[in-house]
């Protein structure tokens, strides 16, 4: 089972109201640990990935996963807490690993969340872990119930004349897997609509179409070993989520 997480602040006083009141919010009852990292020897940063489970009671469609950063000064035995929610794991992982957090330590999850189903989401899911600032999150939106997914509606720096990414993740509870999906278009308009309407195929971006070109980059992060990525439905909540979010959860606190 996932575990609760450990932020390590006995003894600790916060500097700034800001990291006081994070530090209140922390509930580790209703927090589920994902992935962590220590800085050795002493721990003066800790990063984490967590699953509040408090989020089903919230808006629907609010994200339920947040990366954590955790800093203390040894010395003033002080800390400060930072935090972001996102709606999938790989784009919390970017939020930390932008912070300085080693990606090959954050990587590592749990046998027991869900797993990529196939290699094009395993590629997926390392590509925004390690895209640093390339793409921007505009908005993004969680459902536990049918359809089961999350979707991140970003901008990309690198997008040319398709800059705004969907990424698409729906989840299959019966095999405990779930699939990636990247979209590429013009406009927010036009990848709204899509996301309201369904109306057609996900588009895919202008570099799928070089096949030879993706599955070489699949076969690359196969290769290197690329841990399995889990996603966050594993609680059920007790709320259904319905419409969408008309902005991202950003730097909100847990």
């Amino acid at each position: 089972m996932t575990r609760e997480p450990d932020f390590r602040l006995d003894g600790f006083e916060a500097d700034d109201a800001h990291s006081e009141f994070a530090k209140n919010m922390m509930w580790p009852g209703y927090l589920s640990l994902l992935a962590e990292y220590h800085t050795p020897p002493e721990g003066a940063h800790s990063f984490m990935v967590v699953r509040d489970r408090l989020m089903d009671w919230g808006e629907p469609g609010d994200p339920a996963l947040v990366a954590v950063e955790i800093t203390r000064d040894l010395d003033t035995r002080t800390f400060t807490i930072d935090s972001e929610n996102h709606g999938t794991i790989a784009f919390a992982q970017n939020w930390l690993i932008q912070r300085g957090c080693p990606p090959e330590q954050i990587t590592h999850v749990g046998d027991d969340v869900m797993k990529p189903a196939d290699d094009l989401t395993l590629w997926l899911d390392q590509q925004i872990r390690d895209s640093g600032a390339r793409y921007e999150v505009i908005n993004s939106y969680t459902s536990h119930h049918e359809p089961c997914e999350t979707w991140t509606l970003t901008r990309d720096s690198a997008g040319g004349q398709a800059p705004i990414r969907v990424f698409l993740e729906s989840w299959d509870h019966k095999t405990g897997t779930y699939t990636m999906r990247e979209g590429a278009f013009a406009d927010v308009g036009v990848a709204q609509t899509w996301l309201d309407e369904r109306s057609g195929p996900l588009p895919e971006p202008p570099r799928y179409s070089n096949g030879a070109a993706v599955r070489a980059r699949i076969a690359l992060a196969r290769s290197a070993g690329v841990s399995a990525t889990p996603q966050i439905g594993i609680d059920a909540p007790r709320t259904t989520a319905a419409g969408p979010v008309q902005r991202p959860v950003q730097g909100r606190l847990l």
